[in-house]
């Protein structure tokens, strides 16, 4: 999302742009975007859990850091991913073996970090999705006009949100990136698709 903010508000620092996994959705003047997602999904989705300014921390806290970086990486696949409180991030399963594409070292590494710094951060940018949106009121409307290409993974979470699959694919979504030159669908890749596929995004590049 701040890659098409980025080609919102400045495009004349862009020639192009690749975006990855998120398409652009042009702002609902009448609907907040967690409230969206509420009346979409309901309150137990993972977006609408980590709202809570310190009920994911807390949450996230009862997981050795490690292991939860496991869990999150693997959670993000087709299977769209609710938490209902009593469960919590703590209950998901955390997968027998590491995905192919995520060695222990980059693991530990992450975890290292999060131990330093915390998750805050991290989830904050969730949290500032409806702030965005209030932010964004001046530009309603507008068209983005750079060149694009988006890519995606077919076994994205976000791939597979109810409408997003026949959206990318369709007019509407073209409606709002203008110069929308081409949409990528690759094969057995989730989420995470720059570190699943980093020779074939760089040769999409």
């Amino acid at each position: 999302m701040m890659a098409w903010y980025f080609c919102m508000f400045r495009p004349d620092r862009l020639k192009a742009l690749v975006n990855l996994s998120v398409p652009y959705s042009r702002r609902n003047p009448q609907m907040k975007p967690v409230d969206s997602l509420i009346a979409l999904l309901g309150d137990d989705y993972y977006f609408c859990r980590f709202q809570e300014p310190g009920e994911a921390e807390k949450d996230f806290a009862c997981v050795n850091t490690p292991i939860l970086m496991k869990k999150l990486s693997s959670a993000f696949g087709p299977k769209l991913v609710f938490i209902p409180k009593e469960v919590g991030f703590r209950g998901l399963k955390a997968p027998d073996t590491l995905l192919s594409w995520l060695l222990e070292e980059d693991t530990n590494y992450y975890a290292s970090k999060f131990n330093q710094k915390g998750f805050t951060g991290g989830l904050n940018y969730y949290r500032a999705f409806d702030l965005n949106w209030e932010l964004t009121a001046p530009w309603n409307g507008l068209q983005i006009k750079v060149p694009a290409k988006f890519i995606a993974g077919d076994l994205d979470i976000i791939y597979h949100m109810p409408g997003t699959k026949d959206y990318i694919h369709s007019s509407a979504f073209k409606k709002g990136v203008l110069d929308l030159q081409d949409v990528v669908v690759m094969e057995g890749v989730a989420h995470f698709i720059n570190q699943e596929k980093p020779e074939e995004i760089s040769t999409h590049i």
